[in-house]
């Protein structure tokens, strides 16, 4: 069940990324614009980020089992139809195809690991989980780098979508046979009017994010994200009055979790503008090619692989304060790194402290999002799902947006680098503290228990 769980997220955080390495062969080759090559990178993340909540309320609805395959068979068809497009318009209407199927499939991961995993099981399914989540936007780099540049069978940039297409018929014949079937939510309904709501207030944030930094922030984007602000607000007073809720307030009350939260957030949202940035620094100043500024991150992953599957097995202590130290772990290396090599890479230095990195957003992640399953009651899990899912990628569309536009207002590329991972550690600094709060949540907890 994992397995087949964890290859279909694998898929859709790896989408997310795995174009932008064929972005300029994409654009040769269908002769397509600038805005129409920034609409098959953007779209995707877009549409997922907006329907990402809508569609965790889905599986509750019709089952968690079949949401997830019904997403991935929407998700693989659309692959399919981004590997035969024959034009730039056709591309982009597939990548936005292929956005509402990992928005369906997405969410039901994480609510099927909660519903049934447990205990010690539960806590590795989800470091396996995390390992997944925030290692396919790195991977993708990598293997696009790989298949465009392999030209398999003459099909240029295709295979970059194609290769979703077999896998994703694999693991919907294997899911078929081992997912689970899950209880719905009985006569509830999907209500409407939130999902109006909330649509637009995610369109309103998500669009002057994606698109304002490269028009200059134009009026138009700070409106934008005032009025989506504003309608994100007034979605939330609607749901604490409302009779079926699209995102239970009930899952955000067990003291804890909204801290633990936020300290997730702030950690995906440091990890996607560091990756992002530090890529941007190989390319342009160290002149690294795109597919070794993707291996360049290889040690990364193997320090957040390593600790994800780990941490499990550490005594109680340590688990909790995992947490609070990966942050700063994680803001030490990414600190050091920069401060060290920003001007000549060095392999025999940047090993170890991207290792030191990768443990640290591990070690944020992972036993902080597997803690936060624990204040929660079972029936909240796709609530839990949907703001686990939604917070990343808000967080990285907001982080990109801000820290790099840093990055591309200084004189240099290596003073933008020291600049966003500057504000990077700050900002791990007060994801440390919020992980803080969720300790002595955690402790408050089981001292109520034990009386």
């Amino acid at each position: 069940m994992l397995a087949v769980l964890l290859t279909g997220q694998a898929m859709a955080s790896m989408d997310g990324s795995i174009v932008s390495v064929a972005a300029e062969t994409i654009r040769a080759e269908l002769h397509a614009d600038g805005a129409a090559v920034q609409l098959v990178v953007s779209g995707y993340l877009l549409t997922t980020g907006v329907l990402l909540v809508t569609c965790a309320r889905i599986g509750d609805l019709v089952g968690h089992r079949r949401a997830f395959l019904l997403g991935l068979a929407w998700f693989t068809a659309a692959s399919l139809l981004c590997g035969l497009a024959p034009g730039p318009a056709a591309l982009v209407a597939a990548r936005v195809a292929q956005g509402m199927g990992a928005a369906l499939l997405t969410p039901q991961i994480f609510s099927l690991i909660q519903l049934h995993h447990e205990g010690a099981a539960r806590r590795r399914a989800i470091g396996v989980y995390s390992m997944v989540l925030a290692l396919g936007v790195a991977l993708g780099q990598v293997v696009g780098g790989l298949v465009a540049g392999a030209d398999l069978f003459g099909l240029s940039w295709r295979p970059v979508f194609l290769v979703n297409v077999p896998v994703g018929v694999a693991v919907l014949l294997a899911g078929r046979r081992v997912l689970p079937r899950t209880r719905t939510s009985g006569p509830a309904r999907l209500d409407p009017a939130g999902v109006a709501v909330l649509t637009v207030a995610m369109t309103a944030l998500t669009v002057p994010l994606i698109f304002g930094r490269e028009q200059g922030w134009p009026a138009w984007a700070w409106l934008s994200l005032a009025g989506g602000a504003a309608l994100l607000a007034a979605f939330a007073r609607y749901e604490a009055r409302a009779r079926h809720p699209l995102l239970d307030p009930a899952a955000l009350r067990p003291a804890g979790v909204k801290p633990g939260l936020a300290a997730c957030w702030i950690v995906m949202g440091c990890y996607t503008v560091f990756l992002l940035t530090l890529t941007l620094h190989l390319q342009s100043a160290l002149r690294f090619p795109p597919l070794l500024a993707g291996l360049a991150f290889v040690p990364y992953a193997v320090g957040f692989g390593a600790l994800s599957l780990t941490w499990a097995r550490y005594p109680r202590r340590v688990q909790a304060a995992l947490p609070i130290a990966g942050p700063l772990a994680f803001a030490a290396g990414a600190l050091l790194l920069v401060l060290l090599l920003r001007d000549r890479w060095e392999p025999v230095a940047a090993v170890p402290l991207l290792l030191l990195a990768g443990a640290g957003h591990a070690a944020a992640y992972s036993p902080l999002i597997a803690r936060i399953t624990t204040l929660v009651e079972p029936r909240l899990a796709s609530a839990v799902s949907a703001l686990n899912a939604t917070g990343p990628v808000l967080a990285g569309v907001t982080a990109v947006a801000g820290l790099g536009s840093v990055y591309f207002a200084a004189p240099a590329s290596a003073d933008g680098l020291l600049r966003v991972v500057a504000a990077v550690a700050a900002l791990l600094a007060a994801g440390a503290a919020c992980a803080a709060r969720v300790a002595v949540a955690a402790r408050a907890r089981r001292a109520l228990a034990d009386d």
